[in-house]
């Protein structure tokens, strides 16, 4: 891999998540957690399958073999993570799920420490502390005492449990090493459809979406279930999981430029914070670079 390919797929994975969040709005007012979480991977397994097949050329036999610990990941980043979210957006304000996911890099860092045994250099600390500032600049638009003040709910409880999955399938998507990152999300993902199909087959799905949904659905399934999880794999493989999940902090920044995009305004507290997830990014970068360049190398 080359020494920029990798936080380029950080970036770009990241970006991708964001729109979800964007086109999300569209799709959850007309479908359940399970019905969108469903069909979004449904349209994505149909792209994965054949993708893999070109790309990787993979031996299928020894991908199904790993069914468990590919179950296990379904479990946690294709069902759980989407299904948590998308519920506890039903209970609490975006800017509160936001606030807890913003805890995720965090989380990763620590249990990639525990768990792993990976070690943090003193610059990637710095950089995610900085990051995780910025981004409480962002969601808070300057106003950092809010941090403390909110009231947190049932639905920043399930915000909670969703980024505790998103954790835990980073950190073992990083033991994945001998199966091919695109054929592992496709079996993946396919497994997952298996354990939600029961559910959604009895949640009253009805076929009859609007245009701005359909679009939604199609946007979610090919950029953030395909492009998003294909890239982050192979991040994860390539730099480590505690400096992978610095880079969930873009995810804020790169929410509130879709928004700028779309016409909403942009505060000066937005503007420094996302300044500062940058910075923070940065730092964590110049590590991630040295150690890719050393496997190259190698």
């Amino acid at each position: 891999m080359k020494k920029y390919q990798a936080v380029s797929f950080l970036v770009l994975a990241n970006l991708f998540w964001a729109g979800n969040y964007v086109f999300g709005k569209y799709v959850v007012s007309e479908m359940t957690p399970i019905q969108m979480t469903f069909v979004r991977w449904l349209i994505a397994v149909l792209i994965l399958f054949p993708l893999a097949h070109v790309i990787e050329k993979p031996k299928w036999a020894q991908v199904w073999k790993r069914w468990k610990i590919l179950l296990i990941m379904s479990l946690l980043g294709i069902v759980g993570y989407n299904v948590l979210l998308y519920e506890a957006l039903r209970f609490t304000t975006s800017l509160n799920a936001a606030l807890v996911n913003s805890m995720n890099p965090a989380m990763i860092v620590i249990f990639a420490v525990w768990f792993l045994k990976e070690k943090i250099a003193l610059a990637n600390s710095l950089g995610l502390a900085i990051s995780l500032v910025g981004v409480l600049l962002v969601l808070t638009r300057g106003a950092l005492l809010q941090v403390f003040s909110i009231h947190y709910n049932h639905g920043d409880l399930l915000m909670l449990l969703a980024i505790t999955a998103w954790t835990f399938y980073t950190l073992i998507g990083k033991k994945l090493g001998d199966i091919p990152p695109i054929a592992a999300t496709a079996v993946s993902a396919t497994l997952g459809l298996l354990v939600l199909l029961p559910f959604f087959i009895t949640s009253g799905f009805s076929y009859r979406l609007s245009g701005m949904a359909t679009m939604g659905i199609l946007y979610i399934a090919l950029f953030p279930s395909v492009f998003s999880f294909v890239f982050w794999n192979y991040a994860v493989r390539a730099v480590g999981a505690s400096q992978s999940g610095v880079y969930l902090n873009l995810l804020a920044v790169f929410t509130a430029l879709i928004s700028l995009a779309l016409g909403n305004p942009i505060t000066l507290p937005q503007i420094l914070g996302g300044a500062l997830v940058i910075a923070g990014v940065y730092l964590t970068k110049q590590r991630t670079v040295a150690k890719i360049e050393t496997q190259v190398s190698g």
